[in-house]
C-alpha cells in the first residue's frame, strides 16, 4: 500500500472514529460522575434518617430506664409479688 493511500485512509476513517470513541468516553464519564453524585446524595439522606431514628430510640430508652429505676415501680412490683403468693 502506498504511504499516501494509507495517510488518506487514516484521515478519512481513523480520525473520525477516534473522535466518536472520545465523545462516547466523555459521555460515559459524565454519566458515571452523575451516578456517583446521586449515590452520595442518597447515602447522606439515609445517614440523616438513621441518625434521627437512633435519637428517637435513645429518647425512648431513657424513658424506659427512668421507669425501671423508679422506686415506686419497684415497690408496686413487690406488692404485686406478695399478692400473687397469697
Amino acid at each position: 500500500m502506498e504511504p499516501t493511500l494509507l495517510f488518506f485512509f487514516t484521515l478519512v476513517f481513523a480520525i473520525p472514529i477516534l473522535g466518536i470513541v472520545y465523545s462516547a468516553f466523555q459521555r460515559w464519564l459524565q454519566h458515571k460522575e452523575k451516578m456517583g453524585q446521586l449515590i452520595a446524595d442518597q447515602t447522606a439522606e439515609r445517614a440523616a434518617q438513621y441518625g434521627a431514628h437512633v435519637e428517637r430510640i435513645e429518647a425512648r430508652l431513657r424513658v424506659v430506664e427512668k421507669i425501671v429505676t423508679d422506686a415506686g415501680v419497684q415497690t408496686a412490683a413487690q406488692i404485686e409479688a406478695l399478692r400473687e403468693d397469697l
